[in-house]
């Protein structure tokens, strides 16, 4: 196994490590706010070309459409970089995904040589350790909790030639992806044994994060729970290797039909 630990230091933040960044360092900062303000239009759930028979299911698909839809993008778009990526590369991410806040790059052994903002509002509050064999392509997600908020990073290694040479972070706040949602305080996402995203939904997350996940996400990837006198409707997605859960109060406990096909 191979153990990749990203630990913030001030003497990890010089540049002189990768004289591609040497050079471009000056024009990405001056291109960071100027790509947050271009955004991608985020897609939309064409409810016409079926009908749900499900009316829990048919609440849950309107609200993920739109937030899991940049994410999936994001998590692709990520996952094709497998070299040391360029500024035109770290321009075209900003400008698609405008809700990212935080790209870094590190070596071989972990050392961060390059990350946009140098300063960040929202700083790394222990090392990142992404687990994984260093031959995998796959991507590894690391949250990261702080005071201001989760930021949830999305890993993968690149390589020169074939040789392992590093690892690619792409980090956001999961809440800001919720604003992308028609009805925000509707929708939750649940980091199972961690925490619950929302942006001010009234939902018990003790009583939500009591609940056997690592059991269920065994054998479901979709249903409903009950905590208290409620009832959510959940779906599981994958990012990388990990698995995040959406979920949204059922409009009727009882509604009967088909649920999703995978």
């Amino acid at each position: 196994m191979k153990y990749l630990l990203l630990g913030i230091l001030a003497a990890m933040l010089m540049l002189g490590g990768c004289s591609v960044w040497d050079t471009t360092a000056d024009y990405t900062k001056e291109t960071w706010q100027s790509t947050r303000e271009l955004v991608d239009p985020p897609p939309t759930i064409d409810t016409d070309s079926y009908q749900f028979t499900n009316s829990n299911q048919e609440k849950l698909a309107k609200l993920i459409s739109p937030v899991d839809g940049p994410l999936t993008s994001l998590t692709r778009f990520v996952n094709d970089t497998d070299t040391l990526p360029g500024v035109e590369w770290l321009d075209l991410l900003l400008a698609r995904f405008p809700w990212v806040d935080r790209v870094l790059v590190t070596d071989e052994e972990g050392t961060i040589i390059f990350m946009q903002p140098e300063l960040p509002v929202k700083r790394i509050t222990k090392p990142l350790v992404f687990e994984g064999v260093w031959r995998d392509l796959k991507l590894l997600t690391v949250v990261d909790y702080s005071d201001l908020g989760p930021e949830l990073y999305i890993g993968r290694p690149y390589y020169e030639d074939i040789a392992f040479s590093g690892l690619i972070g792409v980090g956001f706040d999961p809440r800001s992806l919720l604003r992308l949602c028609p009805d925000p305080k509707e929708l939750i996402i649940i980091h199972p044994g961690n925490q619950v995203w929302s942006l001010g939904a009234d939902v018990d997350q003790e009583g939500l994060l009591a609940l056997p996940w690592e059991e269920m996400l065994k054998s479901d990837v979709q249903g409903q729970v009950q905590v208290g006198n409620r009832y959510y409707t959940w779906l599981t997605r994958y990012v990388g290797e990990d698995q995040y859960v959406y979920a949204t109060q059922s409009v009727d406990p009882n509604a009967e039909g088909s649920w999703w096909l995978f």
